[in-house]
């Protein structure tokens, strides 16, 4: 059954494991933004040992490359929205792995390997609605850091404190349940209920009569 959390960063592991696919989550606490080059610097420092500059256990990650200001001696966060997450699924596990992170926020489909992870470490997937960035903008309380500006604004690592950063639907849950394999099932089986059922009609129906019936 679908329910509605609030989730405080740090997540604790035994708060991840009770999410389900489905579920409808709001986030307090720590996001941190990261795009593609952020996931392939953090693989590379963890080959290379080097130390992250900062520690993401328990912490969330979006997709997200955003609008953001310097005014006043301060970062504003203008605008922010979800990128398509299916562009870090080469590199997904490993951050999930290395890091520690417990939830990713993103926007369309992820792979088996993403979701492999989410099973083996404790992590989930979820989505947060497109074209809603104003809303989004609305849920930052403030902007805590920012690392790796050398990337550029958009790629940067954007520390952000949230207050009920949502909605969010869980897409992947920490069981290895998956919502787009679900449906994806849903839709073949009824594409072969059709074929079956087409198959019993005769080659000699018109349009019409197959309509009809």
């Amino acid at each position: 059954m679908m329910g509605e959390r609030i989730l405080s960063t740090p997540i604790e592991l035994n708060e991840i494991i009770r999410v389900k696919v489905g579920d409808v989550l709001y986030v307090n606490g720590i996001i941190v933004t990261a795009r593609d080059a952020a996931h392939k610097r953090i693989i590379r420092y963890c080959k290379e040992g080097k130390r992250l500059p900062l520690n993401l256990k328990g912490l969330v990650i979006m997709h997200a490359g955003p609008i953001v200001v310097h005014k006043e001696g301060q970062w504003v966060i203008k605008s922010i929205g979800p990128t398509s997450s299916y562009r870090m699924e080469p590199y997904m596990a490993d951050v999930i792995k290395i890091t520690g992170i417990r939830m990713i926020i993103g926007k369309g489909v992820m792979g088996r390997s993403t979701m492999e992870a989410c099973r083996k470490y404790g992590a989930i997937y979820a989505i947060y609605p497109g074209g809603t960035a104003a809303l989004a903008t609305k849920c930052i309380v403030r902007v805590i850091d920012v690392k790796w500006l050398d990337l550029g604004i958009p790629e940067a690592l954007w520390i952000l404190e949230v207050r009920m950063f949502g909605p969010l639907f869980v897409a992947i849950d920490a069981k290895g349940n998956n919502f787009f394999e679900r449906r994806l099932k849903r839709v073949e089986n009824n594409l072969l209920t059709l074929q079956k059922e087409l198959e019993l009609i005769p080659d000699t129906c018109s349009i019409s009569e197959i309509i009809e019936c």
